[in-house]
């Protein structure tokens, strides 16, 4: 007998891998509900390293197929509700158009929560994309019901946006006004006669704003409509836009700094130093419950410096379309205000769950860890990349847990220091500078094997597409051999894999120790410490959708 071959396994059985991850190399396949999930936390349908947008958008499709409606709909709730997720929801919703209107009628007021939503709604099932070009009447009733259901205000301020527009809409379905303000208003959106008398209020003191700027209020509207509107001098645009940023909510404050600069804002004596005080106010961030994540992104884009750590700054500024002015120069978002961004960090810790016992956390830093986190999308391109929430998660994580060790890795565990009593921006800066080489995502797991480790969770967060470590697809993948060496000696561990890009396959196979969860939203980490502390099972992703009411 040939007893290498047929030797005694110790430990855990290692399962075959049955499926080849992008790179080609041994992994894992999630279920079809599995998979859908992780597409719904993670796609954005717009290109990644690996996969084209047109990809990202067969996969979803075919997913939604084997999957039940109820299913779909549950995991377009999440996704929307609990992701924050835009494309990916209502493209579930449209599919359900296609499948089961009954469904998508029950579930179609949560998905379809905003004017943004709705539009992406129509133009999805326009394109054809889910096989059929028009909405059909019960959608179209949705979306009538949708229109009736909305304030005259709320549905005016809606009206932002292109392809297709509200006006649009408003004359594919064929409202009907139950009241004369509402007629009014469907007659103004389209262009056509109406009384102006009827307008409702907000309209007609955004007409008069228009008119004469100087000499009336700034309107409660999005800063898109005050955008749009031409100025006769520079001065004059400058002092409404300063009386915007002084007023902004704290959530519209942060999400507009570099339109607040564009149009002049900071240059009026105050509003900088009225904007820094209000992001930094420990009261209004705790009322937000912002998280880190959401404030490295806006510094990111006001110039914080992402991409100006690594050799990948100039690409992409240029792929990105990043303005000039975010890089430094004219309308730039002044330092005291990117100050304020970090001073929020630092106090959004305050948010993140502590978890106890021996933690390691496996940043990725390796080179497809450098795309943009939502995907390459001309003109539109996130400055944030897929290595920098990596970075984030595990520099929030050290700040909260100083015990927490820290291994990145590329094709090997790369070795850099974390202070934990640093800034979260200086440590994810410091990971973020590392790495750029091939994926091993065994690697980190393999030091603790060598080290005989004690541990109790190991969080990776990675794109899973592992294959400098790839060897016969028998035998399972390293990681998941890794794993067991570790469950060996430490039969209570538990692994958390974070998976922050839209594919199908894993390296370590999901069981009731190891849990799988998509998308890099600020809900990631209660279910991390919810799992950590055996408040939830493994299953909990596809659990917590298959619960979800609709």
């Amino acid at each position: 007998m040939n007893t290498t071959l047929f030797r005694t396994l110790r430990g855990r059985f290692t399962p075959a891998a049955d499926a080849l991850n992008e790179a080609r190399a041994p992994a894992y396949a999630l279920s079809p509900k599995q998979a859908l999930a992780q597409m719904a936390a993670t796609g954005t349908l717009n290109a990644t390293f690996y996969a084209s947008a047109e990809t990202q958008l067969d996969t979803i499709l075919a997913l939604a197929a084997q999957v039940e409606p109820e299913f779909v709909a549950q995991t377009a709730i999440v996704a929307r509700e609990e992701g924050y997720m835009k494309d990916v929801p209502a493209l579930l919703a449209a599919h359900l158009a296609t499948r089961d209107v009954a469904i998508l009628e029950r579930v179609f007021p949560r998905v379809i929560d905003n004017g943004r939503m709705l539009r992406n709604f129509v133009q999805i099932v326009r394109s054809g994309a889910v096989g059929r070009k028009s909405l059909g009447s019960a959608p179209r009733r949705m979306v009538r019901d949708w229109l009736a259901s909305r304030s005259d205000e709320s549905l005016f301020r809606a009206s932002v946006g292109n392809q297709p527009s509200l006006a649009d809409i408003v004359k594919m379905v064929h409202p009907r006004p139950a009241t004369e303000t509402r007629r009014a208003l469907y007659a103004y959106l389209i262009g056509r006669e109406h009384d102006a008398s009827a307008l409702p209020d907000l309209v007609q003191a955004y007409e008069a704003f228009k008119a004469d700027p100087l000499a009336q209020p700034v309107p409660d509207v999005p800063f898109q409509m005050i955008a749009s509107l031409g100025f006769e001098t520079p001065e004059a645009e400058r002092a409404v836009w300063a009386e915007i940023t002084r007023t902004a909510p704290w959530h519209a404050t942060r999400m507009n700094l570099n339109a607040f600069a564009r149009h002049g804002a900071f240059d009026v004596p105050g509003v900088a130093e009225t904007v820094a005080a209000r992001l930094s106010d420990p009261e209004a961030i705790r009322r937000a419950r912002v998280f880190p994540y959401q404030l490295f992104v806006a510094w990111a884009q006001t110039g914080g410096g992402v991409a100006q750590h690594s050799g990948f700054g100039q690409f992409f500024r240029r792929i990105s379309g990043t303005p000039p002015e975010a890089s430094g120069g004219k309308g730039t978002v002044p330092a005291i205000v990117r100050d304020a961004l970090q001073d929020a960090m630092e106090i959004a810790i305050g948010n993140v769950p502590e978890i106890r016992g021996n933690v390691v956390v496996c940043p990725d830093v390796s080179g497809s860890m450098q795309s943009p986190a939502t995907g390459y999308r001309r003109g539109s391109t996130s400055a944030v990349r897929c290595v920098d929430v990596a970075a984030l998660v595990a520099a929030s994580v050290v700040r909260k847990n100083p015990r927490a060790r820290v291994l990145p890795f590329e094709h090997r565990v790369v070795d850099v220091a974390l202070n934990a009593r640093d800034s979260v921006v200086t440590n994810a800066q410091r990971l973020a500078a590392v790495g750029g080489g091939g994926t091993d995502c065994s690697a980190p797991l393999a030091q603790l094997v060598r080290e005989k480790a004690d541990v109790d969770l190991v969080f990776f967060v990675s794109d899973n597409e592992s294959w400098v470590d790839a060897g016969n697809p028998r035998s399972g993948t390293a990681t998941m051999k890794a794993w067991n060496q570790i469950k060996a000696r430490n039969p209570g561990a538990k692994l958390v894999c974070l998976d922050i890009q839209p594919y199908r396959t894993v390296q370590a196979q999901p069981r009731e120790d190891i849990l799988h969860v998509g998308g890099f939203s600020d809900r990631v980490f209660e279910v991390v410490a919810a799992f950590a502390s055996g408040e939830s099972g493994a299953d909990h992703w596809v659990g917590r959708i298959a619960r979800t009411p609709i």
